[in-house]
């Protein structure tokens, strides 16, 4: 960003700042092209503007605390001229740049409420450690974004907030869990994004607002401090980003070994950001899953969009074919994931529900009326595992280990890369709890519709969504899932990046706010 010549803050407008990616953004602070409160100003006038009916931020902290924690970080700074203004000067790359966090996560002083009544007030008394990572780097934590109720069903809505529509189309979902956060990056109410995933909670979202979310390695981005710390490693703390750069930066300050956290990975020796000469997608290798042989409903149009996007990185170099396995046991008419679809989905019903149950149980002791303040989904989770044994979930177990041995045995063995939709239905009725169908087929639970995003889950296999186009409406977008190696986050990011690069043109595209969003805005929110 900085150019030759000396440069003095202000020179950049509010607007000009929001627009900002966010590694270009920090370098503008840095070379002191415009202060920390200055960003923090255009921020927050942007989400006072927006946010209300966005409703992608909750929790916001008082202007007032937030400008006073951007004057800070401008003290630090060191100043034009080499003036020093402060004691240490910058804390790291996300030095003064505004971060809500999802409700998931916990940041001192702020609700961690799962967008749950009865965790309404729910304060945390320390920071999550892929927070405390973010803050170290120099983020103003200033809120949290908005997340379906106790972080189920890839739709964010909740009694305790409401619900946030697509960034592009108000009367649609913005997909979950990581709604929230996906709606705030698309419509540049913060610079970045952190999410979770669990079931594609940050790939769903991601791809249904245009963005990019990856979902990392398992261990990559250690979660602490949880009350079990051996067998919840289903769900994953990770990074949204408006280009794959930004993302990488924030995986980069996310990841790393915490010894408190025994499945933690050993932090790599560089940054996950891709240089230039790394960002590319000659040569790859990618297995196309599409819809599992026809096993996955998906609406039309869905792998269309997706088969286009592929199409691009073929004409770059890319080698793309319809997935199938290598040699082995089974032979030719093995299922190209190694056993039925429906196999693996009612493995996955089992540790989803062994997982789920203890997290509404503490909140069902908590007091004689719980029962009625929590969503019928997670009250089926919970009664569903009531009868669930060790033998059964032992067994669930093996077929989860079956899957990530062929995986990785017999079809990374072919590829570099598997890619799937990251949805099997376009964004659907904002005021539908899920789809009761999709394309003709009933959904049998809650979250069938995402069955697409378990597979990267259930192998503990990194997966990132990245924007393959739109609907033939122009207003929905559609992601696409690209699935790498074991431990293979940044071979991904370097293949996201240079998809990025094919497709600058469909990036650039911004999410229409329709004059009645600015006419008819409510005033703003009350701010704690």
């Amino acid at each position: 960003m900085g150019g030759g010549g000396e440069v003095t803050a202000g020179d950049l407008a509010a607007d000009d700042i929001t627009a900002l990616d966010a590694i270009a953004l920090s370098r503008a602070i840095h070379a002191r092209r415009v202060s920390c409160r200055e960003v923090m100003q255009a921020y927050l006038a942007r989400i006072h503007r927006l946010n209300p009916r966005a409703n992608a931020i909750v929790n916001l902290v008082p202007d007032g605390q937030a400008l006073a924690a951007a004057d800070r970080c401008d003290a630090e700074l060191t100043g034009p001229g080499g003036r020093h203004r402060g004691r240490s000067g910058s804390r790291g790359w996300m030095h003064g740049l505004p971060q809500a966090i999802k409700d998931t996560g916990q940041a001192a002083g702020l609700p961690t409420t799962f967008g749950s009544p009865l965790l309404a007030d729910a304060a945390a008394a320390e920071d999550s450690l892929f927070v405390a990572r973010m803050k170290a780097s120099g983020a103003i934590v200033i809120g949290k974004t908005n997340m379906p109720e106790l972080g189920l069903g890839s739709h964010t809505y909740n009694a305790l907030f409401g619900r946030t529509p697509n960034a592009w189309d108000e009367s649609v979902s913005a997909g979950g869990s990581s709604g929230g956060a996906a709606v705030a990056l698309a419509l540049r109410l913060l610079p970045v994004a952190d999410g979770s995933d669990f079931m594609g909670s940050l790939r769903n979202p991601a791809g249904w607002n245009h963005v990019f979310g990856l979902r990392p390695s398992q261990g990559r981005v250690p979660a602490f401090p949880k009350p079990e710390l051996f067998v919840s490693q289903l769900g994953t703390d990770g990074p949204m980003g408006r280009t794959v750069s930004d993302l990488a930066a924030l995986l980069s300050t996310q990841a790393g070994h915490d010894a408190r956290v025994p499945m933690s990975l050993a932090a790599e020796p560089r940054s996950y950001v891709p240089s230039a000469g790394e960002a590319k997608v000659n040569g790859l290798r990618i297995g196309w899953l599409g819809d599992l042989g026809g096993h996955l409903a998906m609406e039309p149009g869905i792998l269309e969009v997706c088969e286009a996007a592929l199409a691009r990185m073929q004409a770059a170099g890319a080698h793309v074919e319809p997935a199938r396995a290598t040699g082995g046991a089974g032979g030719a008419g093995t299922p190209v994931l190694g056993m039925p679809p429906e196999a693996l989905w009612e493995a996955w019903l089992v540790w989803r529900r062994a997982l789920v149950a203890p997290n509404v149980a503490a909140l069902l002791a908590a007091r004689p009326d719980a029962r009625a303040h929590i969503k019928p989904e997670a009250l089926w989770e919970h009664d569903q595992a009531a009868t669930l044994g060790f033998d059964t979930f032992m067994r669930a177990a093996q077929v989860r280990s079956a899957l990530h041995t062929h995986v990785v045995t017999r079809l990374f063995d072919r590829y570099d890369l598997l890619a799937l939709p990251v949805a099997q239905c376009w964004p659907f009725d904002l005021q539908a709890d899920w789809p009761k169908s999709v394309a003709g087929r009933a959904m049998d639970t809650y979250h069938r519709w995402m069955e697409v995003t378990l597979y990267a889950t259930f192998a503990g296999l990194p997966a990132i969504s990245v924007p393959a186009g739109f609907h033939a409406n122009g207003r929905w977008p559609m992601g696409l899932q690209l699935i790498g190696r074991p431990l293979g986050d940044a071979a991904l990011l370097q293949a996201a990046a240079g998809y990025e690069g094919l497709v600058s043109e469909m990036l650039a595209r911004r999410p229409v706010l329709p004059a009645t969003r600015a006419e008819h805005m409510p005033p703003p929110i009350g701010r704690r």
